[in-house]
């Protein structure tokens, strides 16, 4: 049976931990964000966030259910930190392409962390906040409902998907990234005409792109595609 969250306000009243810390939510995902980032994910358990808390693993219980209730308030937190101070200009690509751009760069770097929560769904508030503010800028340029839903699907997607694509690679261990990104250069660019021309002539400039993340150009394509359609407002 899942243990009973404590609300908030009472959590604040309760005494510091051993340490003199006064436990919260967002203390205790702000400490599994570093855990991740120094660990792995192997690295967050309820044992390890105690010791750095100082505090019985069992405290933690008071504020989320589970290890996975902690996952969605770390993925819905990296959604708020993307877009703390965000404000639409009025301009939907604009928009569109700040809002994109920041939560893809809060995820990668966050590279652990992106890799246990791109793929969820958290239903937490910084979440909501964004989905819609996403729908509200379409809808606001003047994009018919379904059309508004399509950009949506297509553009999240699109964000998050890049966001753990990226980030698996920052996750590697360096001598692993290293030994990736050299093959365009000692593999790629060696490649004779004769049986690879097509890779033989573009060698030089996958090198130079093919390290760096395609998700500014993705998001590009996706935004000309979606002016482009006939619904689609000036």
């Amino acid at each position: 049976m899942p243990k009973t969250v404590v609300p908030e306000e009472k959590r604040r009243r309760r005494r510091p931990t051993r340490g003199g810390t006064v436990l919260s939510e967002r203390l205790i995902v702000a400490t599994a964000l570093r855990l991740l980032r120094e660990h792995g994910s192997a690295g967050l358990t309820a044992r390890r966030l105690g010791l750095a808390l100082d505090c019985d693993p069992s405290t933690l219980y008071r504020y989320f259910r589970g290890m996975d209730e902690l996952t969605l308030a770390i993925g819905d937190a990296l959604i708020g930190q993307a877009l703390a101070g965000w404000a639409p200009t009025g301009e939907w690509r604009a928009d569109l392409r700040t809002i994109g751009l920041r939560i893809h760069a809060e995820y990668v770097s966050h590279p652990q962390a992106a890799l246990l929560t791109a793929s969820r769904v958290t239903g937490r508030a910084q979440e909501l906040a964004a989905d819609e503010a996403i729908l509200d800028v379409l809808r606001t340029a003047g994009f018919p409902l379904a059309e508004t839903v399509r950009v949506y699907h297509a553009f999240i997607d699109q964000t998050l998907a890049f966001a753990a694509l990226d980030a698996a690679s920052l996750a590697l261990p360096r001598d692993a990234l290293r030994a990736d990104e050299a093959k365009w250069h000692s593999t790629y660019a060696r490649l004779s005409p004769a049986t690879h021309p097509r890779i033989a002539e573009a060698a030089p400039l996958l090198a130079r792109r093919m390290v760096t993340s395609a998700y500014p150009t993705a998001l590009e394509m996706l935004l000309e595609s979606a002016g482009r359609h006939p619904d689609a407002p000036p």
